[in-house]
């Protein structure tokens, strides 16, 4: 089995709601992670990460993958989340999630040849901090999930610094 098929497949199991927290107001990445055998126990301990201390939400929407056992589900009880279930079948109910593994898929890792397990979270770590910074949004008024400031064509002549590698750019002014 090549290395691209055993690495990819299993981050696309774990984008599937497993390796990532979102949060729905600014589309912000709160928390990502990535393994080749994911568990309940695992899983779990992503919650934990993601929310120290007292920093968890009320709810959490989720979908009804069998990854979230019991002990994940103690976890998320024991920091006083409410969990919120999707139907069966039915990702539309979480659309931002879907949106996210999808803009993933497509603008990262159709593009490149994954080498291992840490090459993947350093590839995943540059696309999110392109994502936050960077990559606009429709539904945020053509912002990024982390606000910037607009720059007046007076600002002097438009630059775009390489992201993700060269797979992606950041359009700036370069003040003159």
């Amino acid at each position: 089995m090549s290395d691209r098929k055993s690495w990819t497949k299993p981050l696309a199991r774990q984008l599937g709601g497993r390796a990532f927290v979102l949060a729905h107001d600014r589309r912000r990445v709160l928390h990502f992670n990535v393994t080749e055998f994911p568990s309940a126990q695992w899983t779990g301990q992503q919650i934990i990460e993601a929310f120290p201390e007292d920093t968890a939400p009320t709810y959490m929407i989720r979908d009804r993958d069998g990854i979230y056992g019991d002990q994940f589900r103690r976890r998320v009880e024991g920091i006083g989340i409410d969990e919120v279930l999707t139907a069966p079948r039915s990702p539309w109910q979480n659309p931002y999630a879907e949106r996210l593994v999808g803009s993933v898929r497509r603008e990262c890792l159709d593009h490149l040849i994954v080498l291992g397990e840490q090459h993947l979270y350093r590839i995943l770590k540059s696309y999110f901090a392109y994502y936050h910074r960077s990559r606009t949004h429709l539904s945020l008024g053509k912002d990024a999930p982390e606000p910037r400031p607009v720059h007046p064509p007076s600002m002097g002549k438009v630059v775009a610094p390489p992201e993700v590698g060269g797979l992606h750019h950041r359009y700036e002014r370069l003040a003159a």
